[in-house]
C-alpha cells in the first residue's frame, strides 16, 4: 500500500554530509531473493515439521471444514503458517510506516538525486538545504526509494523470518541422533539474517543505524508473535504437564499412595 500510494517525507541535507556521497551499487540480496527465501523456507519447514510431528504424536483430534475431515497436522500447519504470515505482514507494515514518516536519505542520495545546488558555493556550507529538486536522470521509483533509508526493510524482514524459524526449530526438532544438528540449523538461520543485514551496509543501501533499527524491529516482532500470538512453547509445556500427570496417576494406581509429585529431574515440577 505504501509502495503504491505513499509519499516519503521530503527531508533536506547538508552539503558537507559525507555519508550521502557513496556510490550506487546493486543489491547482493535482492528483494526477490529476500521474500522468496524469507517466506518459502519457514513455510516449507513448518509444513514438514507439522506433518512429521503429527505422524509421531496422535494427541490431536481431526477438524471438520465444510463437511471434510482435515488431518490434525494440516490444521496445525495452517495455524502455524497463518500466524507466521500475520507477523511478517505486521513487520513490513511497521517498517514502511517508519520509512515514509522519517524519510531518511540513503547513502547514495547525492549520486542518484544530483540536487540543483552547487555545494562549492560558500552560502551552502554548513547550511541545512530543503529547497531543492533532483536533476539526476533516474526513474521516479529510484528517486522515491532514495528517501526510504530508515529503518532497513531487508534487515527487519530477514531478522523476523529467520529468528521465528529458529524458534520453530527449537519447538519441533526433537531428533536425538545429533543434539548439535538443531543448533547448527538455527545458527544458519541467524547467519542468513546477519549476512542480509551486513550487505545492506556494504552495498551502501543503508546507514549502519538503519540496519541496527531494522534488525531490532525484526527480532522484537519475532519474539512477540512467537510468545504472545502463536504461543509456540505453550503447547510443549502443556504436553510436559500432561505427561507428568499421567506418571503421577500411574504411580498412585500402582502403589496406592496419593499426593506424590513426579518431578522433571531437576527437583521441581514444571506445572
Amino acid at each position: 500500500m505504501f509502495f503504491l500510494f505513499g509519499k516519503p517525507y521530503k527531508r533536506g541535507f547538508f552539503c558537507n554530509d559525507e555519508s550521502l556521497y557513496h556510490p550506487y551499487l546493486d543489491s547482493t540480496v535482492t528483494s526477490t531473493m529476500l521474500y522468496v527465501i524469507g517466506l518459502l523456507l519457514p513455510i516449507c519447514t513448518m509444513i514438514t515439521g507439522e506433518y512429521l510431528h503429527g505422524r509421531n504424536f496422535s494427541g490431536h483430534t481431526a477438524n471438520m471444514l465444510f463437511g471434510y475431515t482435515i488431518p490434525p497436522w494440516l490444521w496445525n500447519a495452517y495455524k502455524k503458517v497463518g500466524v507466521f504470515g500475520f507477523g511478517a505482514a505486521c513487520t513490513v507494515f511497521i517498517t514502511d510506516i517508519a520509512k515514509y514518516t522519517i524519510g531518511r536519505l540513503r547513502p547514495h542520495f547525492m549520486e542518484l538525486c544530483v540536487p540543483n545546488i552547487d555545494c562549492n558555493l560558500p552560502e551552502y556550507q554548513h547550511k541545512y538545504i530543503m529547497d531543492f529538486h533532483c536533476t539526476g536522470v533516474v526513474s521516479n521509483k529510484l528517486l522515491k526509494e532514495v528517501r526510504l533509508s530508515f529503518p532497513s526493510g531487508h534487515s527487519s524482514f530477514s531478522a523476523y523470518t529467520m529468528i521465528y524459524l529458529a524458534m520453530y526449530l527449537q519447538l519441533r526438532m526433537k531428533w536425538e541422533g545429533s543434539k548439535l544438528l538443531k543448533h547448527f540449523l538455527q545458527l544458519l538461520c541467524l547467519l542468513m539474517a546477519w549476512f542480509t543485514a551486513m550487505t545492506r551496509i556494504s552495498n551502501y543501501k543503508h546507514h549502519w543505524s538503519d540496519v541496527l533499527a531494522g534488525s531490532t524491529l525484526g527480532i522484537v516482532s519475532a519474539l512477540v508473535v512467537a510468545h504472545c500470538v502463536a504461543h509456540l512453547f505453550k503447547e510443549e509445556k502443556e504436553k510436559c504437564c500432561s505427561i507428568e500427570k499421567h506418571r503421577t496417576t500411574d504411580y498412585e494406581a500402582e502403589t496406592g499412595i496419593t499426593g506424590i509429585q513426579v518431578n522433571n529431574g531437576t527437583g521441581n515440577r514444571n506445572c
